[in-house]
């Protein structure tokens, strides 16, 4: 009798011990002066010493995580397929440019003015504006070296007409909500590529106030008939995305590599692809060597001369901002 009591115990144990984690149940552990009754129950002095043991959280169910896995791949490996231009957008990637190019006047659509708070947390406006190409004068390289890698950088334009009217191009991953740019999905095929032509308040003032980035201004050397030709190509290429969107490439389709094919396309100038290209940190250093920004003074000099961080500061709230920074 006394050896069958404790074997029904030591069973019962074992069926606990195995069940309890695939039920869910909750066990119970005796403390040292606990004692069984007559008919195998705790008395009642024990149960005031039982501890109550929660029972861990579940691990997830590994072909559960694989299936994920897998559909994420799926998903990923179909929007490869194609590009598209039309997805779930980010609200400040919503709109694409595009232009109307009647003579020498342009009339551009969609021309991004966002006020950024933080990264997230901005308002989103756009407005179309007609731009008398015969009255272009300038073509200024914006060179946005990244804080945490300076060898990397965000490389844009800005178009200067009469009367201080400053147009930005940046060419950028068309970010759909809650994505984020990763380089290795930019060689995957995971992004579209998007012109965003915007005032230059919201292009510059985001990397200076937002990303805390240094961010210089440097004025071309490209004459009026090539800053003219320039622009023209920039808005045709903006219509061409328009109609054909086409997949962002962390390597050979981003920021600096269409720039460089816009300059190209000039057919008075040439930059190579090379190792200043592929770290745009080192942009600069190309377009001073090539003579397509001041060069009668050394690159250090060019620099300092070129940020307009502090002045970016005093003036972000100036009607005349694009002056103000330059100045």
């Amino acid at each position: 009798m006394f050896r069958s009591r404790w074997l029904i115990v030591a069973r019962c144990g074992l069926f606990g011990l195995l069940a309890c984690p695939v039920l869910g149940c909750t066990t119970l552990k005796p403390s040292a002066d606990a004692a069984l009754s007559a008919d195998g129950a705790l008395s009642a002095a024990a149960a005031e010493n039982v501890v109550r043991i929660e029972t861990p959280p579940a691990e997830p169910d590994p072909v559960e995580k694989v299936a994920v896995s897998l559909e994420e791949v799926a998903g990923r490996v179909a929007k490869a397929m194609e590009p598209s231009n039309d997805r779930d957008w980010s609200p400040d990637m919503a709109r694409l440019p595009h232009a109307e190019i009647d003579g020498h006047l342009v009339t551009v659509h969609n021309i991004r003015n966002c006020d950024y708070r933080t990264a997230d947390d901005y308002d989103v406006r756009y407005y179309d504006k007609t731009f008398d190409v015969d009255k272009l004068e300038s073509v200024d390289f914006i060179v946005v070296p990244f804080l945490a890698s300076p060898g990397l950088a965000h490389v844009m334009l800005s178009f200067g007409f009469e009367g201080e009217e400053y147009l930005g191009l940046s060419v950028e991953i068309r970010r759909e909500k809650g994505e984020k740019y990763m380089p290795l999905y930019g060689v995957l095929r995971q992004f579209e590529l998007i012109y965003v032509i915007g005032d230059e308040r919201d292009l510059i003032k985001q990397c200076t106030d937002v990303y805390l980035n240094g961010v210089y201004v440097y004025r071309s050397r490209l004459t009026r008939e090539e800053a003219r030709a320039a622009f023209v190509d920039v808005m045709r290429r903006a219509n061409q995305l328009a109609n054909q969107p086409e997949f962002y490439n962390t390597f050979t389709n981003n920021c600096t590599t269409n720039i460089v094919r816009h300059v190209n396309r000039l057919g008075t100038r040439k930059l190579p692809y090379n190792y200043q290209v592929v770290f745009p940190g080192h942009f600069d250093e190309l377009l001073h060597d090539k003579g397509l920004i001041l060069n009668d003074v050394s690159l250090a000099q060019a620099r300092l001369r070129a940020r307009v961080n502090r002045l970016a500061y005093l003036h972000g709230d100036s009607p005349d901002y694009s002056a103000k920074i330059r100045q």
